[in-house]
């Protein structure tokens, strides 16, 4: 996978509250926010991979429902994680 395992770790410490907390909604997001930007690249030079495109779009909705959650159950979190420019999330 493109991801070794201390680039994770990486990922959950900066957005989850240590590096191996990878259940947090907020660790989660962060990671496939991550993995969309990465799909997102090799579909600009792969147009028609069709299992990605439909990866890609399983992976936004695992997202969207994530922050979905997130909005419901904290909203200060859901503000937070938003705010965060470097995932490029919108609202």
């Amino acid at each position: 996978m493109y991801l070794n395992s201390e680039e994770k770790k990486a990922i959950f410490e900066k957005y989850g509250k240590s590096n191996t907390d990878t259940g947090s909604p907020e660790a989660q997001i962060a990671l496939f926010s991550i993995r969309i930007a990465h799909l997102t690249e090799h579909l600009k030079s792969n147009h028609k991979d069709h299992n990605t495109t439909r990866a890609l779009k399983m992976l936004v909705g695992k997202r969207r429902r994530l922050l979905d959650y997130l909005a419901k159950k904290d909203i200060e979190r859901y503000r937070a994680i938003v705010a965060k420019s470097e995932l490029g999330i919108r609202k």
